[in-house]
């Protein structure tokens, strides 16, 4: 089977594999779609800090079964999303329910092998029928799931004055739900390809370009209060901390986006206004089935999806993607 592989950072080869075998309790799976996000195009270009060398990208995954345990809920031939968190279902927070943040986690494309295959095993567990989406739509829950998740985390409703800082993907998908919800949604991002896209295509009409003066108009946005809740999803170590900024007294501020680096904060600020700090690490089970309820219901653009290239095409064409003036939002890998 056809598997693409990062050598090292900057290199991608198409390399044959044997077809997976199916183990006890696992699914064989043919993969259909695969999702590129901001995970990928850092591993890629050598700046993940949580892998090893040589991978296989892929973890937001649309794929059809191919065999499943005859006692499956799962039948040849389903459509299915992929949960790429392998959680160990023992430890303290999966023990609570929380395994998105399970202590012994390993996130297929990053910690383990990933989905740019033709065909991969998983433990059934992980795999969610996707009944009444198209592959596209199946291959779009994961990455939507982690914004619908930091959103159930902030407990926006209806009404609620919201800020994100990030419009790309996961910032993208983190305003698809908080309007949903009600919420009145600015997105603040240094490019304005981006803003204008959440205008054109999210419905998103109140955008900020980052720069000289943004914190004044955020500041007339919401007559001096500030934000409710601020959502980070840059990836930017100085943006997180200046978003502390943006918080209004009482509001809460979720970081969605992880850094390798310490943060800092003006506590006597931080305690002022009584801010509430959250981490969001991923999405569980009941995010992607949110996340699946909202597409049937057509509340999901399907214009999100910008860029396509087939499973052999990935080696030749994957670098073009890391070029801002690409203006990619989500790119898909279309595999069979």
């Amino acid at each position: 089977m056809l598997t693409i592989i990062c050598d090292t950072p900057g290199k991608l080869s198409a390399i044959e594999r044997e077809k997976p075998k199916r183990g006890d309790g696992e699914v064989l799976l043919r993969l259909r779609r695969i999702g590129i996000c901001g995970t990928d195009l850092h591993i890629f270009s050598g700046n993940q800090p949580y892998l090893s060398y040589p991978r296989v990208m892929g973890h937001e995954l649309a794929a059809t079964v191919e065999e499943a345990p005859a006692s499956s809920r799962l039948a040849p031939g389903d459509m299915v999303s992929v949960i790429p968190y392998i959680s160990c279902g023992q430890c303290v927070a999966c023990r609570k329910g929380r395994t998105n943040c399970c202590r012994n986690l390993g996130v297929l494309g990053v910690h383990l092998d990933g989905g740019m295959t033709d065909y991969i095993c998983l433990p059934e567990q992980f795999v969610l029928k996707a009944e009444g989406l198209t592959l596209d739509q199946a291959a779009m829950v994961e990455f939507l799931a982690i914004g619908a998740h930091a959103v159930a985390r902030a407990g926006t409703k209806a009404g609620d004055k919201v800020l994100i800082a990030g419009a790309g993907p996961i910032g993208a998908a983190v305003a698809i739900f908080a309007k949903n919800e009600g919420a009145e949604v600015t997105l603040l991002d240094g490019r304005t390809d981006r803003l204008d896209f959440a205008r054109t295509h999210l419905g998103i009409p109140s955008t900020v370009r980052l720069g000289t003066g943004d914190a004044d108009e955020l500041a007339a946005i919401t007559n001096g209060d500030f934000f409710d809740a601020v959502f980070d999803a840059t990836g930017n170590p100085k943006a997180i901390e200046r978003g502390f900024a943006f918080v209004a007294h009482g509001g809460v501020y979720v970081l969605v986006s992880i850094v390798a680096s310490d943060i800092s904060f003006s506590d006597p600020e931080f305690h002022k206004r009584e801010t509430s700090l959250l981490g969001s690490r991923n999405a569980t089970a009941a995010d992607f089935e949110r996340v699946m309820v909202t597409m049937r219901a057509g509340k999901v653009p399907d214009a999100l999806i910008t860029h396509r290239m087939r499973l052999d095409e990935v080696p030749g064409k994957f670098a073009g993607l890391t070029d801002p003036a690409a203006g990619v939002v989500k790119a898909l890998v279309e595999v069979g």
